[in-house]
């Protein structure tokens, strides 16, 4: 069991006591203890009891807990409020605008028990008779179930990758035929969505060149994402292939009528037809098939282009791990240079930095640069973007940092004309090196405030200021779909994992997915800059 499914185990604890009105002080305590665990860099279910104990934040009593999850898959406590709880109650506990109480309130007093019957309940304004609510309220919970209901049966890439490559060595494993001779192994591969590498997909597609029924009843799949095995002859595997991996547009627009008999790569049917081979991130049916036929189609930034980590923070702020540990981290993974970017002074909530944490942060980047040369910290910070569209700290401090990526965290509730107002003025600070996660999206959680993305994206251009690609494979912002037209202006996409862990380095690889589905090259990648010309870049700009 991972770290973040038992944390979910313990949110899921926490909201469902607080539903019945049980012990703050334990909701208290296992709801701090579903955020610490989701934050830690150490494997639980690798730990003993002893080591488990050990952790800071974790007392004896949450321990217990993760012992007995780990040992019996669940927890006693956790299954007697489930049982009293009916599944519609326990959905609207994941409703944003809404929490526990309310929730609690609405299933008590207007005998609420499915996600259908509240939207019913906000078309009627029937929420707002209830005690502690109000039109604001009933608009913002009936916003947040349509945009659950419009999404529901669909997955993070994140989550359906992970089940896809167990469900592959499976497969495997049920087609491997040992003969005195020979280890015969099958054709396989994932395609449909999933290749392409979506950043939601709505099943996982497998492609097996084999006549043999699979039995699928003893693979665990707890998120029942869809599973859809598609078999082929051996000799049509590859055109199979092919014609499976990209969506509808891509092969509409391909019109292939030359197929050869004997196909023995996805490459030969491009060949075969005049055009260059196409990744499988790019079959989306955009410009990707006009671009091979001129043999135009650029070469995607590779994790290997990539010299740099952006966007860390560290205990400094709400980081689990010291700078010094995400610093060894990223240059034992390879990187030049990383730059730290705890969180601004307005983000109380996430332990924002004052003036002399700053101070003291940079002394002790100093120190560490002094050690470690030639590899570079360079001093960074995410400014927040406040309401008006200023950054939270004075030009005296500012000019203090390498670079500064600035990020809306507060007031998202904006319509588009307030959000591109509040962006520009920001991008328009002459201390602002990033735009950080454009929109402020949370995947199939949250939509994100409306901008006008060409608007931002020309301002960007017009004031050297780069773009994040938020690597969070729960935010993916900017959108893939936006990449092109940035290149076009000339604004640079960084790709940046927006890490509060050493574990939160692994994040660079979903955003290289959705950059290389955007036609990111390595030219148009911030960090692919050598430490060397990112310390020239930066200082050009302190010096502008």
């Amino acid at each position: 069991m991972k770290n973040k499914e038992i944390a979910r185990v313990f949110k899921l604890l926490a909201q469902l006591m607080e539903l019945h009105n049980e012990n703050p002080f334990k909701i208290k305590s296992y709801a701090n203890a579903a955020f610490k665990i989701d934050k830690l860099d150490k494997t639980l279910s690798e730990l003993n009891a002893e080591d488990i104990e050990k952790i800071d934040g974790i007392g004896k009593s949450i321990v217990a807990k993760i012992v007995e999850l780990l040992s019996n898959g669940t927890i006693h406590d956790l299954n007697l409020l489930l049982e009293k709880t009916p599944e519609g109650v326990i959905e609207m506990l994941a409703i944003k605008g809404i929490g526990p109480k309310k929730v609690r309130t609405i299933w008590k007093e207007l005998e609420v028990e499915t996600i259908g019957e509240l939207l019913y309940a906000c078309n009627e304004n029937r929420l707002i008779s209830l005690n502690g609510f109000g039109e604001k309220t009933q608009a913002e919970a009936k916003k947040s179930i349509e945009f659950k209901i419009s999404n529901k049966g669909k997955f993070h890439y994140a989550v359906a990758e992970e089940i896809a490559l167990r469900l592959i060595d499976f497969v495997k494993q049920k087609l491997i035929k040992v003969s005195p001779f020979e280890m015969v192994k099958p054709l396989i591969s994932l395609t449909g969505e999933i290749r392409r590498k979506c950043e939601i997909v709505e099943r996982i597609d497998l492609l097996v060149a084999s006549s043999e029924t699979i039995d699928l009843t003893a693979f665990e799949n707890k998120t029942n994402i869809p599973l859809n095995i598609i078999s082929c002859d051996e000799k049509d595997f590859y055109l199979k292939l092919f014609e499976t991996t990209g969506n509808k547009e891509h092969i509409e627009k391909l019109q292939i009528t030359d197929y050869r008999l004997q196909i023995n790569s996805e490459e030969e049917i491009y060949a075969a037809n005049g055009l260059q081979f196409i990744v499988p991130e790019l079959r989306e049916g955009l410009n990707e098939i006009e671009l091979a036929r001129k043999n135009q189609l650029p070469k995607l930034v590779e994790m290997v282009d990539l010299k740099g980590i952006l966007h860390i923070h560290t205990k400094y702020s709400d980081g689990i791990n010291s700078l010094e540990e995400m610093t060894i981290c990223a240059k034992e993974l390879g990187c030049e240079y990383i730059g730290i970017s705890d969180h601004s002074q307005t983000a109380v909530y996430a332990g924002g930095l004052k003036s002399e944490q700053i101070k003291s942060q940079h002394q002790e980047i100093d120190k560490l640069n002094a050690q470690l040369f030639p590899f570079k910290i360079f001093k960074g910070i995410e400014a927040d973007i406040l309401n008006d569209g200023s950054l939270d700290y004075d030009d005296e401090i500012l000019k203090s940092f390498d670079f500064v990526i600035a990020s809306v965290h507060s007031n998202l509730k904006m319509n588009k004309e307030k959000a591109n107002e509040r962006l520009l003025k920001a991008i328009e600070n002459r201390h602002t090196t990033i735009l950080g996660h454009p929109t402020g999206r949370l995947i199939l959680s949250r939509e994100g405030y409306p901008i006008d993305h060409k608007i931002i994206i020309d301002a960007c251009a017009e004031h050297s200021v780069s773009i994040e690609l938020n690597a969070n494979p729960f935010r993916l912002d900017m959108d893939w779909r936006w990449i092109n037209y940035a290149i076009e202006k000339g604004v640079k996409i960084s790709i940046n994992p927006d890490a509060h862990s050493k574990n939160g380095y692994a994040d660079m690889y979903y955003g290289l997915c959705v950059a290389r589905k955007g036609g990111l090259t390595k030219e148009m990648c911030f960090n692919a800059f050598s430490k060397e010309e990112m310390e020239n870049y930066l200082n050009k700009r302190k010096r502008i």
